[in-house]
């Protein structure tokens, strides 16, 4: 079948080919002339692959399965695109889907390759890596003594995931430690509660450590059970986004859109002008109007980042911590024959203000670092850091206002992923800090109210004299 493809594109650019040898002398090429030339060398390294193919069936040392070879071409030619684009087999595609409806089995990771290994985007919460300490910016090395080098991230993936109640060794190296790291993981389901909530004095937590399916009713209900348990003493709400990988574009839009009342969210371009779609907000904030602090870090990525921007730029929250991870693009998970699907990069996204953050991240309005008692300095790991990652197409115009704030930002990088208790505990500094700028918001908003109800008594003092 795939033969006769690439005999069929051949007779299509030999048909081209004569077109070319036909033209006038002297005459200059025409637009399809052009197009033909192009078709031709595109055929050309069809044939190409095709020879290839056919070297490897009848001469490589062992047998290999046609299916393998097309699967293995595939990943080859959309995973060198850039980091986020891959082939997914009927398989992953199946375990793709799981893990959007918020259940799976395995460690509890979000993982990425780079230089041939697996790094650690962040662990998701109450997972068997994260009581692991398994830490965002961790390479793994080896899983059950075997090297990761070399291994694609799907079989990376599989060899994570197994029965229930069965352990997994790993080899991690971690930045600022001399030696490996070994560790033994039981694995587990991983249901994603997406939501979790809790009311501490009189504001509303909100954690959000995922997009799936369940996150905008999860956020809503932790909304209206803060509003139940505090009545009219509920002073705002801190929204921690703090490692978070991301997920669906839907519930990031979602999310957004429950705090505000008019205006753009996110728009998202692709390589055609038609391809621009813009999301606005409906009417409607689902807090009233009550003060936020988003909690971002290192480990806030994709869909963390979109809503994060909206607040900001729609000076809806502050936003408190440190530099985001900077995943500007979308990935469309593309259905293929076969029951496979491909995941392709097919835009980028820009904040409401048409900042593009790809590459680049978003800086918080207020510079939190996570108090740490390590006494070394790591290096910071972001979408920039990534092999083939997008470059940000706004990088020039941006580069001047950007230096500033880099600068500043320098003495705090890469210890921006330590909400390792969760985001949750006592000694947790930049939650600690979150709470005492709500808290300040409350009284300031107190004391204008205030002075706005005693205006108009001084003025009629005033007139009465």
């Amino acid at each position: 079948m795939i033969f006769a493809l690439f005999i069929s594109a051949g007779g299509i650019s030999r048909h081209a080919l004569a077109q070319d040898e036909n033209r006038t002398a002297g005459t200059q090429p025409s637009q399809d002339d052009t197009d033909a030339e192009n078709f031709s060398e595109t055929y050309k390294e069809l044939n190409l692959l095709g020879d290839v193919f056919e070297r490897v069936r009848a001469q490589y040392v062992e047998p290999v399965s046609d299916k393998k070879l097309v699967e293995n071409a595939l990943n080859g030619m959309l995973s060198s695109l850039d980091p986020h684009s891959s082939y997914m087999n009927e398989e992953s595609y199946n375990d793709m889907k799981v893990e959007t409806r918020g259940q799976f089995g395995g460690l509890g990771i979000e993982i990425t390759m780079e230089n041939g290994l697996v790094k650690v985007v962040s662990p998701i919460d109450d997972t068997p890596a994260f009581r692991a300490g398994i830490k965002a910016g961790d390479y793994i090395i080896k899983i059950d003594d075997e090297a990761v080098m070399g291994m694609d991230l799907d079989a990376a993936v599989k060899k994570m995931r197994g029965v229930v109640g069965s352990d997994v060794d790993l080899v991690i190296r971690r930045e600022g430690e001399d030696a490996p790291i070994e560790l033994s993981v039981t694995r587990d389901i991983i249901r994603i509660q997406s939501v979790r909530s809790r009311v501490e004095g009189n504001a509303g937590y909100i954690r959000i450590t995922t997009f799936n399916q369940n996150t905008e009713s999860g956020l809503k209900k932790a909304i209206e059970e803060a509003k139940s348990k505090l009545g009219d003493k509920l002073i705002g709400y801190v929204i921690d986004l703090r490692n978070n990988p991301g997920g669906l574009l839907d519930q990031a839009i979602a999310v957004s859109d429950t705090f505000l009342e008019k205006g753009e969210i996110v728009s998202t371009r692709g390589r055609h002008e038609e391809d621009t779609r813009r999301d606005n907000a409906t009417p409607g904030d689902l807090a009233e109007g009550l003060p936020i602090v988003v909690l971002i870090n290192g480990g806030s990525a994709s869909a963390s980042e979109i809503v994060a921007g909206a607040l900001q730029d729609h000076k809806r929250a502050i936003l408190l911590g440190t530099k985001s991870f900077g995943k500007g693009s979308v990935q469309t998970v593309i259905p293929l024959p076969g029951n496979g699907a491909m995941r392709l990069t097919t835009a980028r996204y820009y904040t409401p203000s048409g900042r593009s953050i790809q590459a680049k991240g978003i800086e918080p309005d207020i510079f939190v670092e996570q108090a740490k008692v390590e006494t070394y300095k790591s290096s910071r790991f972001s979408e920039a850091d990534l092999r083939g990652a997008l470059v940000n197409d706004r990088d020039e115009a941006n580069k001047a206002a950007n230096d500033n704030k880099e600068e500043k930002a320098k003495e705090g990088e890469g210890k921006d992923g330590e909400a390792g208790q969760g985001g949750e505990s006592v000694e947790d500094y930049q939650l600690l800090r979150a709470f005492d700028l709500l808290n300040g918001l409350s009284l300031y908003k107190e004391g204008s109210r205030y002075e706005a109800d005693a205006a108009p008594v001084s003025n009629a003092q005033g007139s009465a004299q």
